[in-house]
């Protein structure tokens, strides 16, 4: 297996409280994008909405992932002011978030 150099996705899974208007969550979509402008160690930011058939989402909607240069680079975006602004909006209006950082590994057949 070959892990890749340098590169870390964060994935963050989460549920938007019930009640939370459409046009709010798009907003809030486009200010996490938003971030890759402004802050350096991030490289790139996708997203979609959970289209699972197998019933195994425990509720989690939306899928955010975001490319980082490296492990320090995601402590250089979570102690980013332009991070954590962000985060003082878009957390309290989510009901449940999980979020995992790794290295992408290739498996080599």
């Amino acid at each position: 297996m070959e892990e890749a150099k340098g590169v870390v996705k964060h994935i963050l899974l989460a549920k938007f409280k019930d009640g939370t208007p459409p046009d709010q969550i798009e907003r809030l979509i486009k200010g996490y994008a938003k971030l890759v402008t402004h802050i350096e160690p991030m490289k790139a930011f996708q997203w979609g909405t959970n289209v699972s058939f197998e019933n195994m989402h425990q509720g989690y909607t939306h899928v955010f992932e975001s490319t980082f240069e490296s492990v320090k680079g995601i402590e250089e975006y979570v102690a980013h002011p332009a991070h954590v602004e962000f985060s003082n909006v878009f957390l309290p209006s989510l009901e449940k978030v999980l979020v995992v950082d790794y290295k992408p590994t290739t498996v080599l057949l």
